[in-house]
C-alpha cells in the first residue's frame, strides 16, 4: 500500500501540474477509493496533500516565465471570497444541488474546450475578458464547498480565454495555491487530516510537479496546446460525468 500510495502521487502530481490544476478530484477518489477515508477526512487531507506539490509545481513554471499575473489577479478577485463562501455554506448545501450544478458546468466548458481545439486558430472566438471572474468564482466555490482544487474552471477558462497551455497551466497553478491555503483552513476544522496518506501520497506528487514544468518547457508552447488542450477538455467531461455517476 505505501508503494502504491507513492506511484500514484507522483503520477497524479505530474500530469495534474501539466494540466495546471491541483488534482482534487484525483486525490479524492485516491483517497476515499484506495485508502478508504470517510468524505471530510479526504477532502481536507486532499488539500493538505495537493498544497505542497502545487506550491513546487508553481516555482518550477515561475521559473519557464510562463505566468501571467494579470489574468491569476482576476481570477483571484471573485475566487478568495467564493472559497470563503462556499466553506461556509457548505454544511447547507444539498449535495444533489451542488453536483448536479458542478456537472453541468465543467460538461460545458470541456465541451467548449475540445470544439476549440478543432477550430482553425484563426476561426476561435475568445470569450470577452469579463468572463474570467465568473471562472474564479466557481473555482472558489469547488475548492470551499467540496475540497476540490478548483482547477478545472480556471484551466478551461484561461483557455477559452486565449491563452497557450504553458501560459495556461503556470497562471492556474499561481492561482490555487491561495484558494488552497483557504480551503485547507476552513476544512481542517472539519474534518481530521489522515497524515500517513497524505504524507505518502505527498511526497510522490513533489518529484512530479517538481519535474513535469521542465519537461514541459523544452517543448514548443503550440504543439504542447494542440496535444493537452483536447485531453483538458475530455477530462471536464469525464470528471462531470463522475459527478452524477
Amino acid at each position: 500500500m505505501t508503494f502504491l500510495l507513492v506511484f500514484l502521487g507522483f503520477l497524479v502530481g505530474a500530469f495534474i501540474i501539466s494540466m495546471g490544476g491541483g488534482g482534487g478530484s484525483f486525490y479524492l477518489g485516491i483517497l476515499i477509493g484506495i485508502a478508504h477515508l470517510s468524505p471530510a477526512s479526504a477532502a481536507a487531507t486532499s488539500l493538505f496533500t495537493a498544497f505542497p506539490a502545487l506550491m513546487v509545481g508553481t516555482y518550477s513554471y515561475y521559473r519557464t516565465g510562463n505566468m501571467r499575473f494579470s489574468y491569476g489577479n482576476k481570477l483571484l478577485v471573485t475566487a478568495l471570497p467564493a472559497t470563503v463562501v462556499g466553506s461556509l455554506l457548505s454544511k447547507y448545501i444539498p449535495v444533489v444541488v451542488y453536483t448536479w450544478a458542478i456537472a453541468i458546468t465543467l460538461f460545458i466548458l470541456g465541451l467548449q474546450t475540445v470544439r476549440q481545439s478543432f477550430q482553425k486558430r484563426n476561426n476561435r472566438q475568445k470569450l470577452p475578458p469579463m468572463m474570467v471572474y465568473i471562472f474564479g468564482a466557481l473555482s472558489g466555490l469547488m475548492v470551499g464547498i467540496a475540497g476540490l482544487s478548483g482547477g478545472g474552471p480556471v484551466m478551461a477558462g484561461l483557455l477559452l480565454l486565449g491563452l497557450d497551455m504553458p501560459q495556461a497551466a503556470a497562471t492556474s497553478s499561481y492561482t490555487l495555491i491561495s484558494l488552497s491555503i483557504v480551503g485547507l483552513f476552513f476544512h481542517f476544522t472539519q474534518g481530521n487530516i489522515a497524515w500517513r496518506v497524505g504524507l505518502l501520497i505527498m511526497i510522490g506528487s513533489l518529484v512530479g510537479a517538481a519535474i513535469m514544468p521542465r519537461i514541459l518547457a523544452c517543448f514548443d508552447p503550440r504543439k504542447v496546446t494542440l496535444v493537452l488542450r483536447p485531453v483538458m477538455g475530455v477530462m471536464l467531461m469525464v470528471m462531470a460525468i463522475k459527478f452524477v455517476i
